[in-house]
């Protein structure tokens, strides 16, 4: 498919997770508006269709392309991705943007626990799964959206799914420090062949977030909250940036608050060296991502 749209990012494909309202959308219409071709990824089909006919009405932009995905199935995954590569021969910006909390434990179809599973897992799996694709559109640029919730957060290896202890809080923090390890681990991997990994926090955001399953504080606050919460997009203009501007095109390993790169507040650190694995396991550049 190509667009022919007029605007900064045309001739470009971009796919946005998460797409069918909130930051997703508001990302999509942004993106579509500058002459993206852009890709939705949202879990209903119907509304998922209603989303990419809604966005490009507001972007003027007729290419908006619906992939309806069930993102906490690892299955739903893989039939996502080989839609995309099916549908684009060229993809060149990923964000990475469905996420979610939910208060109490659940699990997935595949037995793991919700939280990891959509804000972690779907994301690091979708991304290994478009990475060559990505690589052969490049430069190329992968944008994940996380929370400065990263900094509460620790990998609790010996209780990672909670199911001895569980805590919707904890469960969130760990995922959005997930993802931000995973960015600069993959930016570090990626090094030098034109795909940059950055990562996000856009700030607290007028959506459905928690709506689903809200903690009793959440939901108690929740109306008076929503008074000082940005718009989705004022939201979305973080994912925006990161995605088409050229300052920050070849910024790779990268924070970012609003449009300024930030030291995270608890530095993602890099796994040792894998033993008997040698070099091509922990210090290649473009090392597989499993």
């Amino acid at each position: 498919m190509v667009n022919t749209t007029a605007g900064p990012m045309a001739g470009k494909t971009v796919l946005v997770t998460g797409g069918t309202g909130g930051i997703g959308k508001a990302t999509a219409t942004g993106l579509a508006a500058m002459g993206a071709r852009v890709g939705i990824v949202g879990r209903d089909t119907a509304r998922t269709r209603a989303a990419a006919a809604e966005i490009a009405v507001a972007s003027g932009n007729p290419a908006v392309d619906p992939f309806p995905a069930d993102m906490p199935s690892r299955a739903e995954v893989r039939r996502l991705a080989g839609k995309v590569l099916a549908a684009y021969l060229q993809l060149d910006v990923l964000v990475n943007n469905v996420g979610g909390f939910w208060a109490t434990r659940r699990l997935t179809a595949d037995a793991l626990e919700y939280t990891f599973a959509v804000n972690h897992l779907a994301p690091f799996l979708l991304t290994s799964l478009l990475l060559e694709r990505l690589t052969a559109s490049a430069p190329a640029r992968i944008v994940t959206v996380s929370s400065r919730a990263h900094a509460t957060g620790t990998i609790n290896f010996s209780d990672l799914e909670g199911e001895r202890r569980y805590s919707g809080q904890q469960a969130y923090s760990q995922s959005k420090l997930a993802n931000m390890m995973f960015t600069y681990e993959l930016a570090r991997r990626l090094g030098g062949i034109g795909v940059t990994a950055t990562v996000l926090h856009p700030g607290v955001v007028r959506t459905g977030f928690a709506a689903e399953d809200p903690s009793p504080v959440w939901k108690a606050f929740l109306p008076l909250i929503r008074l000082f919460l940005k718009t989705p997009g004022k939201g979305a203009a973080t994912s925006i940036y990161l995605a088409s501007s050229p300052e920050v095109e070849g910024v790779t390993s990268a924070y970012f608050v609003g449009s300024k790169q930030k030291t995270p507040a608890q530095p993602p650190a890099t796994p040792p060296p894998r033993k008997g694995c040698g070099k091509s396991a922990s210090t290649s550049s473009h090392a597989p991502l499993g």
